[in-house]
């Protein structure tokens, strides 16, 4: 199975030396009533690179961003010291990292879980045992004091076979996480889930407080196995569209951007126009900054986002 690290793994062999912009985070005045907080994935590479160990990132957010609050991503948790999945069990690794962004003043945002399996199979014997793989980083964002847990949709069969499967999953995931305050959400990321009318249908059948969506600029490529549109796509959702009818049940937005151009702007989406849809649809949580661009430097991706979020907001 194609998963989303091995893809972008496989993205990016041979494109030479990572390159990383200077430390120290430029000075900027954040606009009234806009939170912002920075995805781990906007640093995918050096993390893969072994340049930044994952216990060390949410130090990174803030004094190389001005970044306070910070969203994981599950594949990076344990760096080398241990798999993943052991390392969203243990203990004394996500009390360390706890630790290490109480010292920082960072608020833990959510986590991004990958690779757990799929939630949209409509075969059961494949289907729950995924679920029930998700369960452990519910506890551990209960741990670090996280409010909500990324899930991806993905599984085969059509699009009403995926959608029934969804709504059990999302149900039952749903049922575990409101016992310890925390949130489930869905990204569009990919196939169906890139669809926004068929995610909120999703949403509406499921119909809990502590489900909801995390809407992408970026992931609207229906026919991409993880929905992105830097390249070109055969079959591509209305992003604006997309982003209108997730918002209702956002609990967080992502706010993805590739690379840049010489205007500091974003050729593949009207950001402004996006962030605009963001401002009226009266959202008041988090908007990450999510850097994907593939032939710019991470560091300087990021701060080309935070000053584009701040521009525009």
């Amino acid at each position: 199975m194609l998963t989303r690290r091995s893809f972008l793994q496989q993205s990016m062999l041979g494109s030479g030396a990572l390159l990383l912009g200077a430390s120290g985070c430029q000075p900027s005045t954040t606009p009234a009533g806009l939170k912002i907080s920075l995805a781990q994935w906007s640093l995918h590479r050096t993390l893969q690179a072994g340049k930044l160990d994952h216990l060390d990132f949410p130090a990174k957010a803030k004094r190389d961003f001005g970044v306070s609050a910070v969203e994981y991503v599950n594949t990076f948790f344990g760096g080398k010291s241990m798999p993943f999945k052991k390392a969203g069990k243990n203990a004394k690794y996500l009390n360390e990292l706890l630790k290490r962004s109480r010292d920082e003043g960072v608020d833990n945002h959510l986590i991004m879980v990958d690779d757990e399996g799929s939630l949209a199979l409509p075969d059961d014997a494949k289907r729950l045992p995924a679920v029930e793989n998700h369960k452990k980083w519910v506890e551990a964002a209960r741990l670090l004091g996280c409010k909500t847990i990324r899930v991806n949709l993905h599984g085969e069969g059509s699009s009403a076979d995926k959608k029934t499967a969804s709504i059990d999953s999302l149900s039952r995931l749903g049922e575990f996480a409101k016992t310890m305050n925390i949130n489930v959400v869905v990204e569009n990321h990919g196939s169906d889930s890139s669809n926004g009318a068929w995610i909120a249908s999703v949403m509406q059948e499921v119909g809990m407080a502590n489900v909801g969506t995390l809407p992408d600029f970026g992931n609207f490529c229906i026919s991409h196995p993880w929905g992105q549109t830097q390249d070109p796509c055969e079959n591509i959702y209305d992003r604006y569209q997309g982003v209108q009818e997730m918002l209702p049940f956002a609990k967080g937005v992502s706010a993805k951007t590739y690379d840049f151009d010489a205007q500091g702007e974003q050729p593949k989406m009207d950001y402004k126009r996006l962030l605009d849809i963001v401002k009226k649809s009266g959202f008041m949580g988090y908007i990450g900054i999510e850097f994907e661009g593939q032939n710019q430097p991470e560091v300087e991706g990021i701060r080309k986002t935070k000053a584009l979020i701040e521009r525009y907001w």
